[in-house]
């Protein structure tokens, strides 16, 4: 068997392995216990995930996933499980060999040491780790590069490996957005502005340094350009606020109910921050966001799905892979 030349880990955040309350809260503790996801005090913080976050979230965070839920499992897990063979496939014919892929989660199954051990097992000592944020954040992106240390922790031969940060102007990635609304509007029609929603983060945290905030505002900005829009035509905003402190504004769900008080009743959203549609595309935004919007007034109210595994997506990444396995690939 010939050795491959590298590996590739595509890392997503992770997901419930059922919509139900026992593995909700099995991912909730997860989630909500990694430092780079909330970076209060272990002391301050450990009462109010155990004593109150865990015991009244699951019960209400299952009953949104179960209104997602599909034939083949979690939406976010079965595209990233597409999104894998796709790539590895675009990668075997563009270079004529084999290019093993595999898909690691941050938190619960299947995790990053699982995805790296089948890359050794396939005979790989050398990764491009592709986190699938395009936008960095020490939330997400840090949260992948902790995780990673982890495993290495307890390993004595490393592989040497390559970390892709971001892409967040990427021309192909822009470019595929702009690809995935054009083709909506052909679909669906076009309203008189698009909402580009990131998911969000606290304002603290850029104050102290993350580049999040920065990273959203030139994937919107690119976006918008791309598309040809003027200002008044899109809006930039940020979903999925938790706690009490500030967070990155304007808030998505408050955006949603003051445009119909400003005559703007029909209108596209996007969440380019996400590669795979979830919890937070499909039910926060496509449901419950058409939910405000509507009650507050608004007439038409479209969701632009996520790139998931169209082929521009899958050529993107295949794009970056080569450009950062460098001379492995040859």
């Amino acid at each position: 068997m010939t050795k491959p030349r590298y590996g590739v880990l595509l890392v997503n955040l992770g997901t419930p392995c059922k919509p139900t309350p026992e593995c909700v809260r099995c991912f909730l503790k997860d989630f909500l216990s990694d430092p780079r996801v909330v970076d209060l005090p272990r002391w301050q913080w450990k009462p109010i995930l155990h004593g109150i976050i865990l015991n009244t979230r699951p019960k209400r965070v299952a009953k949104a996933y179960q209104s997602i839920w599909t034939e083949q499992g979690s939406p976010l897990k079965a595209i990233s499980l597409q999104q894998r063979d796709a790539l590895a496939a675009k990668l075997e014919a563009q270079h004529g060999a084999v290019i093993p892929v595999e898909l690691g989660m941050t938190y619960c199954k299947p995790g990053m040491a699982e995805g790296l051990a089948k890359l050794q097992q396939a005979g790989v000592d050398k990764v491009v780790i592709l986190p699938l944020f395009p936008q960095y954040s020490c939330s997400t992106t840090g949260a992948v590069v902790d995780g990673l240390a982890k495993v290495f922790a307890s390993q004595r031969a490393l592989p040497e490996y390559r970390l892709i940060r971001d892409y967040h102007i990427e021309p192909s990635y822009i470019g595929a957005l702009k690809n995935s609304v054009e083709a909506h509007w052909a679909e669906h029609g076009r309203g008189q502005k698009l909402l580009m929603s990131f998911h969000g983060v606290p304002e603290r945290y850029i104050t102290e340094g993350d580049l999040y905030r920065d990273h959203c505002e030139a994937t919107a900005k690119g976006l918008a350009q791309a598309l040809g829009l003027t200002e008044d035509q899109w809006l930039l905003c940020f979903q999925s606020r938790f706690g009490k402190e500030p967070w990155l504004q304007p808030y998505t769900d408050e955006t949603l109910e003051a445009l119909p008080k400003q005559g703007i009743t029909k209108i596209d959203i996007i969440s380019p921050a996400f590669s795979v549609d979830c919890l937070e595309t499909l039910e926060e935004l496509a449901i419950e966001g058409k939910n405000e919007f509507i009650a507050a007034g608004g007439e038409q109210y479209h969701f632009v799905p996520c790139l998931n595994d169209n082929d521009d997506h899958i050529e993107m990444m295949a794009q970056l892979v080569n450009q950062h396995a460098g001379y492995w690939a040859k």
